[in-house]
């Protein structure tokens, strides 16, 4: 019988190389031998995405190796994620995404959005073609704490000063903190559009997202 150290490990491993098949089972052998689904994400799936984000950034690893490391940990996260709602496991906020009007390109989206639901968040994905309304009423409708702007296309990216005035025009731009992210998208063009974050891939989204978020949090008043 596997101990709990052993589907620890091997789920850091497995989700470490993409092994999604692997990374179902030794999820399925942990909630077997009674191991909490909290346990399973902050010990071993989390700390193993952090670690394919960190070989990212040192240029170790590349966008392919973290596509299936996201896959790998996407797979453990269905069968997780209804019981950590049962739990009532504490998200760390609600981002709402979506790739802008005029472009269907979502890989990159994807890939933020799996890091972002292992690191706690609560996703709301409103898919690619994303015109400025649909973003208004989905950010009235489920009051998320960060709204993301994807574009892959030059061509595109002047959509996120339209979506930007849209939420400004539905008084609702101070409401959200509005992060933007794309192949062609850089620090000085989210600055100059007035996006409040940029990140250059789905590890540097996950981070910037909870800093804006705690920013954000500590100006609230108690």
């Amino acid at each position: 019988m596997t101990s709990p150290e052993e589907v620890l490990q091997g789920l850091y491993d497995e989700t470490l190389v993409g092994n999604a098949p692997r990374v179902l089972e030794l999820t399925e052998e942990g909630l077997s031998i009674g191991m909490e689904p909290q346990t399973l994400l902050f010990d071993a799936l989390i700390p193993s995405l952090e670690e394919v984000g960190a070989r990212f950034e040192r240029g170790d690893f590349f966008v392919p190796e973290m596509l299936i490391a996201g896959k790998a940990m996407a797979g453990a996260m269905e069968r997780l994620r209804p019981l950590l709602v049962e739990g009532g496991i504490e998200t760390v906020g609600k981002f709402l995404m979506g790739t802008v009007k005029g472009d269907v390109h979502d890989i990159g989206k994807n890939l933020v959005n799996i890091m972002l639901e292992g690191a706690g968040f609560e996703v709301i994905d409103l898919g690619v073609q994303v015109a400025p309304e649909k973003f208004v009423s989905a950010i009235e409708e489920h009051q998320p704490d960060i709204v993301g702007f994807s574009a892959f296309l030059t061509t595109t990216m002047p959509m996120f000063k339209a979506n930007l005035n849209a939420l400004e025009k539905a008084g609702i731009r101070d409401q959200v903190i509005v992060m933007v992210g794309g192949a062609p998208v850089t620090q000085e063009y989210a600055d100059a559009v007035g996006a409040d974050g940029y990140a250059a891939d789905a590890s540097a989204c996950v981070k910037r997202a909870k800093d804006l978020l705690n920013q954000k949090r500590s100006k609230v008043p108690a």
